[in-house]
């Protein structure tokens, strides 16, 4: 299934990426859903440690996984199953352990926007980096945080701490393509350029001259408020386009209704 801005005519992100460890997970959809959230972020390498109802092998994938992927199925399919974080984690050469609580360990600790930026130059020079998520319920053990090299915390409202699994991926996702280089999929698009002098300055003219003409200004109160409208239009920025469509605006409203318009009131 493709999902809402998905353009399949683009190539995909790629290069090496962190790898993203499941410990125990509970549930297929919640692997299905860590699935989507590391392909939206240029993800592709997931290892599954223990899950708690099993992981086929072979055949098809567990069911609810695949619909909960929303197309990252080809995260499931090249998924690597493990009997224990030790051994999902030997071949890495720096690891993070994610936790919401504190542990009593010398660790440093991170958020992922501190962390990511360390991790791609990491990566660059040939090291293997992985990034450990713990069960929904209960998280990492401390025996598994001390395989880290550091933990991986979130910014969170301390009274409701507790993420999603996969909003904890996805977190981490977004961070990394971020440090990575990643770009936003479009800019808005604008081709007028900005607004020349002569543009603006014949804006100003015109409104300034019709508020005149209205007594919008008090005696002796004209110079300051003419000055404090330039400032408010300078601030919009305008470009070419917009300060044309603006003096437009500004014009129909001083001179009315056109001469022939429908909804002109008639005698």
């Amino acid at each position: 299934m493709t999902g809402s801005g998905t353009d399949r005519t683009r190539p995909p992100v790629a290069g090496q990426a962190p790898v993203v460890i499941l410990v125990e997970p509970q549930m297929a959809e919640n692997i299905g859903m860590c699935a989507r959230a590391m392909a939206n972020f240029g993800l592709t390498e997931m290892r599954l440690v223990a899950p708690r109802d099993g992981w086929p092998s072979g055949g098809g994938l567990k069911k609810g996984a695949t619909a909960a992927a929303s197309g990252a199925t080809h995260i499931l399919e090249n998924a690597r199953l493990f009997p224990d974080a030790a051994a999902a984690i030997a071949d890495l050469n720096y690891v993070l352990a994610t936790t919401a609580r504190e542990r009593g360990q010398m660790k440093r600790v991170f958020t992922p926007a501190e962390a990511m930026p360390d991790l791609a130059p990491r990566i660059a020079g040939g090291e293997r980096v992985g990034i450990l998520f713990g069960r929904e319920r209960i998280g990492l053990t401390n025996e598994e945080v001390s395989f880290a090299d550091a933990i991986l915390t979130f910014p969170v409202n301390p009274g409701f701490a507790s993420l999603n699994l996969a909003q904890a991926v996805l977190l981490c996702g977004y961070e990394w393509l971020k440090a990575s280089g990643g770009q936003p999929g479009f800019r808005e698009s604008n081709p007028s350029p900005p607004a020349s002098r002569a543009t603006v300055l014949s804006m100003f003219d015109y409104v300034e001259g019709e508020l005149e003409r209205c007594g919008f200004f008090p005696a002796g109160k004209k110079p300051i408020m003419t000055a404090n409208l330039r400032d408010i239009l300078h601030r919009l920025a305008m470009t070419e386009q917009e300060a044309r469509t603006l003096r437009g605006v500004f014009k129909s409203l001083a001179e009315g209704p056109r001469a022939g318009r429908k909804d002109q009131p008639t005698e």
